[in-house]
């Protein structure tokens, strides 16, 4: 059994350990900030999805869809898996897959609206739970020099929607939040923290 943190300010909850399906560096170092030292693994899953689902709800789809690939024992362990998409009007804004498209992204989201919705799933042996959480961003109107700056700069291919809140863009181009300033980066810290000790208290109490 691992030891972590959360358990400290939660001592009338049995100590599981916490397996995080992510290669995310972001998710990790969220997760770490809520004090939940987690194990590593790696799932293979697709990230396709059925063409009638409300676009809303892909997120969380996809979060289960990655937790039912994954084949360990969860026994005393709680996996979590996320996914996090970025709404814009009709479409979702994947991951870019060159330079070009991470510009057309940014062009796309300036001086818009639009919407972050990450979807989180919780496994163990005996039982599993999902949810999700929707933040809304608003950019400022973004110059071609600030857009060609921060994509040469931040190459953000790894980052749905073409950027990462917590770099430059983010500190440059976002002129309003609305929701979870931490879902935007791919968890929702508060909401997981509440699930998490729901779940614990449901299935190993």
């Amino acid at each position: 059994m691992q030891m972590t943190a959360f358990f400290q300010v939660n001592p009338e909850l049995p100590e599981v350990d916490f397996l995080l399906g992510s290669k995310s560096p972001r998710r990790r170092e969220l997760l770490s900030m809520l004090d939940i030292d987690a194990e590593i693994v790696h799932i293979g899953a697709d990230e396709e999805f059925p063409s009638d689902l409300t676009l809303r709800d892909v997120a969380q789809y996809l979060a289960e869809k990655k937790s039912n690939a994954y084949g360990g024992d969860l026994t005393g362990k709680i996996l979590i898996t996320s996914d996090t998409t970025v709404l814009l009007e009709d479409q979702i804004l994947n991951k870019p897959q060159d330079m070009n498209e991470a510009k057309a992204m940014l062009r796309e989201l300036s001086g818009k609206n639009h919407f972050v919705n990450t979807g989180v799933c919780l496994r163990t042996a005996s039982g599993i739970s999902s949810f999700s959480d929707l933040t809304i961003v608003t950019f400022k109107e973004l110059s071609e020099s600030e857009i060609d700056y921060y994509v040469n700069t931040y190459k953000p291919f790894d980052k749905a929607g073409g950027y990462g809140i917590q770099e430059w863009i983010g500190a440059a181009g976002v002129v309003g939040i609305e929701g979870c300033y931490y879902n935007v980066m791919g968890l929702p810290t508060q909401k997981l923290y509440s699930e998490l000790c729901d779940f614990i208290r449901r299935y190993f109490q």
